[in-house]
C-alpha cells in the first residue's frame, strides 16, 4: 500500500503528482444541479467524475437519513468504475470548499486508502480546464465493510452527550438554532450538540483551510479530545466528513461520523429537539429539561 498523504493537501503537492493520483470531481449542489453538468463544463485535466448520489451514498429513507453510507460493494463498485485500485493515491476536489468530496475522501481513509482533499478545489487550479472524459481501466478495490470503529449510531450520540464526550453540529448556525430548516422534517439540532459549522475551517480570505494550529484550537475549544469519543454530524452526513478531516489535518484524535445525522435523528419525533444558540437550548427555544439528559434515547 502506498503511504498515506495528509487529508489536505496543496495545489503544489497535486501537481507534482499529476498522472500519479486518480483524481475525482466531486461536485454536487443542494439546490438540484447537476454535477455532472459542471464536470462536463470543464474539470481538470484527468479528473473523472464521482456521482455523490450514486457512488457515496445509499438510497435515503426516513429510518437512515438522506445520505446513509452506501453499501460496501456499492462504494468498491462505484470505486472500481472510477479507476481506483487497492493502492491507489486519490485527490478529490468539488467548487465548495471540500464540503463534498470530504465525503469520498473521508470513506477511503477510514478503510486505510490513501486518499487527500484538494485544499481550494478546483478556484486553485491556473491552468486551462479540460472537456475531455478519460478512458478509464476498471480499477481493482475491495472492501469488506464499513469500520465500525469511525461510525456512530444514534444510541452512539446519546451515550456521548451523557458521557460528557464532544458532540459537533457542522451545520450553518441558523440550522442549528432552529431558525431555518429547509430539508428536514425538524428544525433545531441534538440537545448537549455543540455547533461548529465545516464553513469555519477555512479561511475567509482565501477559501484554504486553517493552519493546524488554528484548526486544533477550534476542535479543542469545542472538546474533541480523548481518541473517537467526539462524534460529527450535519444535516445528511456529507459535510460532517470536512470537519471529520479537519480534525485529522489538526492533529488530534480521530472523531466519529454519526452517518445518518440531523435528517435521521430529527425524522423520529420520541428523540429530543433543542432550539435556540446553546448545546441545550435557549430562552424561547425547546430542550430536554438537564434533570432529564440521562433519560434521553433515542
Amino acid at each position: 500500500m502506498p503511504q498515506i498523504p495528509p487529508p489536505v493537501v496543496s495545489v503544489d503537492w497535486l501537481s507534482a503528482r499529476m498522472g500519479r493520483v486518480v483524481l475525482c470531481d466531486v461536485r454536487w449542489y443542494l439546490d438540484g444541479r447537476s454535477g455532472r453538468a459542471a464536470y462536463d463544463a470543464g474539470h481538470l485535466p484527468g479528473a473523472v467524475f464521482v456521482d455523490l448520489d450514486r457512488w457515496l451514498a445509499g438510497p435515503p429513507t426516513s429510518a437512515d437519513g438522506r445520505h446513509p453510507l452506501p453499501d460496501p460493494w456499492v462504494f468498491a463498485e462505484g470505486m472500481r468504475a472510477a479507476g481506483v485500485n487497492d493502492d491507489s493515491v486519490v485527490v478529490a476536489y468539488d467548487d465548495a470548499g471540500g464540503a463534498y468530496a470530504a465525503r469520498l475522501v473521508w470513506l477511503l481513509r477510514a478503510c486505510g486508502r490513501a486518499a487527500a482533499l484538494l485544499d481550494g478545489g478546483i478556484d486553485t487550479w491556473s491552468f486551462p480546464l479540460s472537456k475531455v472524459t478519460p478512458v478509464i481501466t476498471p480499477g481493482r478495490f475491495t472492501l469488506d465493510g464499513w469500520p465500525s470503529p469511525v461510525i456512530a449510531s444514534a444510541a452512539d450520540v446519546t451515550a456521548a452527550i451523557d458521557a460528557g464526550h464532544a458532540v459537533i453540529d457542522a451545520r450553518a448556525p441558523q440550522r442549528y438554532a432552529g431558525i431555518a430548516e429547509p430539508v428536514d422534517p425538524r428544525a433545531g439540532h441534538i440537545p448537549g450538540a455543540v455547533n461548529l459549522p465545516y464553513a469555519g475551517n477555512l479561511d475567509d480570505r482565501t477559501g484554504r483551510f486553517l493552519d493546524a494550529e488554528r484548526l486544533a484550537a477550534r476542535y479543542r475549544d469545542a472538546g474533541v479530545g480523548a481518541a473517537g469519543s467526539a462524534i460529527v454530524y450535519c444535516g445528511s452526513g456529507v459535510t460532517a466528513c470536512h470537519a471529520l478531516l479537519a480534525i485529522e489535518q489538526a492533529g488530534l484524535p480521530a472523531a466519529r461520523l454519526y452517518a445518518g445525522s440531523w435528517s435521521q435523528w430529527s425524522a423520529d419525533d420520541r428523540r429530543p429537539v433543542a432550539t435556540g444558540s446553546r448545546p441545550w437550548g435557549a430562552p424561547g427555544g425547546s430542550a430536554i429539561p438537564p434533570r432529564d439528559r440521562g433519560r434521553a434515547r433515542p
